[in-house]
């Protein structure tokens, strides 16, 4: 009798807990999974392609021309000549940043592009024949070191940077001058500075996309231009800007879940 009653009373107690504890697994099992919030604090490498557009303003190739072949002097006046190469960028990245709790994020970045960017403009003579030169302007690279501030939605990023550039320029100024050819060719690689902004997407664990203006000034300089045809040699003032409109993919390590 008395094993009879334990066991009724067993079965009872198994009863009674049983909806509970079936609740409280669901209630368990009812908590969404919340995925880690992503994070910028990476350090990145990655590629870039775009376009960009030039304005060079050269002062003075009439006087270089004209002077080399009369005498120091001969031309009076000022002439600027300018042009607008334009062309494509390609290059690479490398940077790191760091994101704050409050999702600020700071950085630091640098960059190396190749430039197709190429351009050309008539300039008259009036001491020839009259005559005509073409002055031609080419951009053969663009670095720059910088910095980065901006404010993360998640794994989307608006930044803003600015810093140190650098550029790689050929000029030339050719034609004929009372028939006598010339090819007066310069050299000039040029400390600057840029700043810019874009977007950045973080699609996929450990990469990113982005799209970014860049501004480039490297502001007056003297070019010295050698004719190699006639042995002569001047000096030529050009001032510069460059914008550029890029699209990067990065590859990030250190960052979340590496």
């Amino acid at each position: 009798m008395r094993k009879l009653f334990f066991a009724h009373a067993a079965v009872l107690a198994v009863t009674l807990t049983a909806p509970a504890i079936a609740a409280d697994v669901a209630m368990k099992s009812e908590v969404p999974y919340a995925a880690p919030r992503f994070s910028w604090t990476s350090c990145y490498v990655g590629g870039s392609l775009g376009g960009g557009i030039a304005r060079k303003d050269m002062t003075d190739p009439v006087q270089l021309v004209q002077d080399s072949f009369i005498f120091p002097g001969a031309t009076t006046g000022v002439t600027t000549a300018s042009t607008s190469p334009t062309g494509a960028v390609i290059g690479g990245q490398i940077g790191c940043d760091y994101e704050f709790a409050s999702s600020m994020v700071v950085g630091i970045e640098g960059s190396a592009l190749g430039s197709t960017m190429k351009g050309s403009t008539s300039v008259g003579l009036p001491l020839g024949n009259p005559d005509i030169g073409i002055m031609q302007a080419n951009t053969d690279f663009l670095a720059s070191v910088t910095g980065r501030i901006g404010y993360a939605f998640d794994n989307v990023l608006v930044y803003a940077k600015g810093g140190a550039a650098l550029a790689g320029d050929k000029y030339n100024v050719s034609g004929t001058f009372t028939g006598l050819p010339y090819d007066f060719q310069g050299l000039d690689n040029r400390h600057g500075w840029i700043v810019g902004g874009g977007v950045d997407w973080a699609f996929a664990r450990h990469w990113s996309v982005n799209v970014e203006y860049d501004y480039y000034s490297f502001g007056h300089g003297g070019i010295l231009m050698a004719d190699s045809i006639n042995g002569f040699a001047g000096v030529v003032d050009v001032k510069q800007t460059v914008q550029v409109v890029k699209v990067g993919l990065n590859f990030h390590i250190w960052g979340a879940g590496w």
